[in-house]
């Protein structure tokens, strides 16, 4: 097998949870294929790099194996080389300002504790 429709890997990779919903995303321009943009149908070899646009974030992939059978979560992983960043510690991440306009009444206890985070107590 030397080639294989884009959309059709992605859901054996486990990308999306239906080939409709991966055939969408490539339409829409989510997914890139070398740096550019793809369609549904676009042949994908192995080596290709992805960039995939996902609710929970972005993932980058290099095709290693190709195969239009969707398997088990540990066999989807033996598709591709992940080359996604890891995501940044938590002392890193900056928590949103917490903004209260005048009369809001009283904070919630999730902003209570935002609150305290920001003054250091």
């Amino acid at each position: 097998m030397g080639e294989l429709r884009l959309d059709k890997w992605l859901w054996a990779a486990r990308f999306f949870k239906s080939r409709t919903l991966a055939a969408t995303a490539c339409d829409g321009g989510k997914v890139d294929v070398n740096e550019q943009r793809a369609k549904p149908s676009r042949p994908l070899r192995p080596g290709d790099l992805l960039h995939v646009t996902l609710p929970r974030g972005k993932r980058i992939a290099r095709v290693v194996t190709l195969s239009d059978r969707r398997g088990s979560g540990a066999q989807a992983a033996l598709l591709y080389e992940d080359l996604t960043p890891p995501p940044p510690t938590r002392e890193a991440r900056i928590p949103p300002p917490v903004y209260r306009p005048r009369g809001a009444g009283r904070p919630t206890k999730r902003d209570r504790r935002l609150l305290d985070r920001m003054s250091g107590s």
